[in-house]
């Protein structure tokens, strides 16, 4: 007689959806799900971005190529899932009217979760009082829970405001303005009351959402028990970072707009995120329902210890993922190409190599660290003087830093690049995210000799725009000799690899 398979539990057969699964919190709960015993399927607009992540080869993890805003490749995605994790929200410094695309997306999930026989979505949503006042990124917010309400799979939505963990947006605002800044003058908001909670408070509530179905269909508040400002929040910072008191001054003629751009000149991060988030802290966000402490009980992280454990996550250099991760990968059809048939010209290139005593091995670790606190191995105030001037243009600069100075995957932030591939130990591939009049991206290639040696090549390939891109590559090129050669150089020093041939300039890299 065969035996039944009717024991097994759930968990082990229908997927779970994770939308939003290179995010801050979807790259965290991915693997939370998976310890659990959860197959999960992640759904990725550029599945890239997840195959540097440790757990993307698990055993129970799909990775599938879609996007919230095509219903066809969503519908696929969801079909033979028991339940969806909505982490979508489009607080997107490219994305202009973000309450709009908020709008179209939730709009195709509430659609199509009924059609692919879904049991339960969870959303991830914003604290706060529609009648109090709130910003157009929390009234956004609200808005995307009510679209995704109104289909026939029951909701959950968790209301959280401030998350506090290593690598997160609001973490890092926090981080960079007190270590920097002695004193500051600050807007009004600093003394508005807010309720934060931890993110691994935030994860557990999230996972714990699946294990008991009489949250299933209800709007539940997350925060920690204490009630703080964001002033009380720098000082405690500034305590646990073994600084010295802050002077705050608060000033009332700075709005959250005028806030964006403090923000972005002092943090990484740019002016089109910071300015929602500054919008949301000016408005109280307080924690009015708190049954869902009854239903998933923990113990909650004050804010004292949420922010001792992000530190030690930082200094540890165990940054699982950061607010730079989200957004999806730049085009790279002409990165490595000749020249492509759309791009109505031929792509600017000037690329070098040299022979290194060592294999691709001893020198991918040298490599895979650049940029960042190690800098880029020559001449650093010229890279640093570059990430001023696209920071004063709204850019990124260099701020951003990276997650890890030793670990890199594809769709980490790196400075102003982002890392479209890393191949160890053969290929890291940079694409720039610089305000440019064009595309760029900077590779490096590593290739085995006969001999026991190595080529090293740096390619530098750029997609000017118009007459205007032209002449920004006419006029950095006679800086290309000076840095690419000296970082090439610089690379070799690091590895501890004596230069057998080169730096030398190759016309067509291989």
């Amino acid at each position: 007689m065969k035996k039944s398979t009717e024991s097994t539990p759930a968990k082990d057969r229908q997927p779970v959806l994770i939308l939003g699964a290179s995010g801050y919190i979807g790259g965290r709960l991915i693997p939370l799900l998976l310890a659990a015993g959860y197959p999960v399927r992640a759904l990725a607009r550029a599945p890239a971005k997840l195959k540097g992540r440790p757990w993307s080869s698990h055993p129970r993890l799909e990775i599938v190529r879609g996007d919230v805003f095509d219903r066809d490749s969503l519908l696929t995605a969801a079909r033979g899932c028991r339940a969806a994790y909505y982490l979508v929200h489009s607080m997107n410094p490219r994305v202009a009217d973000f309450a709009e695309s908020d709008r179209r997306a939730a709009a195709n999930m509430a659609e199509i979760a009924g059609e692919a026989g879904l049991k339960r979505l969870i959303y991830l949503s914003g604290l706060g009082d529609e009648k109090a006042g709130m910003s157009s990124h929390l009234r956004s917010r609200a808005e995307v829970a009510r679209i995704l309400g109104s289909g026939p799979v029951p909701l959950t939505v968790l209301r959280a405001a401030m998350i506090i963990g290593s690598g997160s947006a609001s973490f890092e605002i926090l981080r960079y303005l007190v270590d920097r800044l002695p004193a500051m003058i600050t807007p009004r908001w600093v003394s508005t009351p807010c309720q934060p909670i931890g993110v691994r408070n935030v994860l557990h509530y999230l996972t714990g959402c699946l294990e008991v179905p009489e949250t299933a269909g209800e709007t539940f508040d997350i925060g920690q028990e204490e009630i703080v400002t964001y002033r009380r929040l720098m000082e405690i910072y500034a305590e646990e970072a073994g600084l010295p008191k802050r002077l705050i001054l608060p000033v009332p003629f700075l709005t959250p707009r005028l806030s964006s751009y403090w923000i972005h000149l002092v943090t990484p991060i740019p002016a089109a995120l910071a300015r929602p988030l500054a919008e949301g802290l000016s408005c109280p966000v307080i924690c009015q329902d708190f049954r869902i402490r009854d239903l998933i009980p923990q113990d909650l992280l004050d804010c004292r210890q949420a922010i001792r454990l992000a530190l030690d996550r930082q200094q540890q250099q165990e940054i699982e993922t950061s607010w730079s991760d989200s957004g999806p990968l730049p085009p790279a059809e002409w990165a490595m190409s000749g020249d492509p048939g759309w791009a109505g010209g031929t792509v600017c290139d000037d690329s070098w190599r040299m022979v290194l005593d060592g294999t691709p091995e001893e020198i991918w670790p040298a490599l895979a660290a650049i940029g960042g606190r190690t800098g880029w191995y020559y001449a650093d105030w010229l890279w640093r003087l570059r990430g001023f001037l696209d920071r004063l243009v709204g850019g990124v600069g260099l701020s951003r830093g990276r997650r890890c100075p030793i670990d890199i995957r594809p769709g980490d932030a790196l400075d102003f690049w982002r890392v479209l591939e890393a191949e160890r130990p053969s290929l890291l591939l940079l694409a720039s995210e610089m305000k440019l009049p064009g595309e760029a991206v900077l590779a490096f290639r590593l290739h085995p000799l006969d001999d026991g040696g190595t080529e090293l090549q740096q390619i530098a390939r750029y997609l000017p725009r118009g007459l205007l891109g032209l002449l920004y590559w006419y006029a950095v090129s006679p800086f290309h000799r000076l840095v690419f050669t000296g970082m090439l150089r610089g690379i070799a020093k690091a590895a501890g690899k004596k230069i057998v041939t080169g730096p030398e300039r190759i016309s067509t890299p291989k």
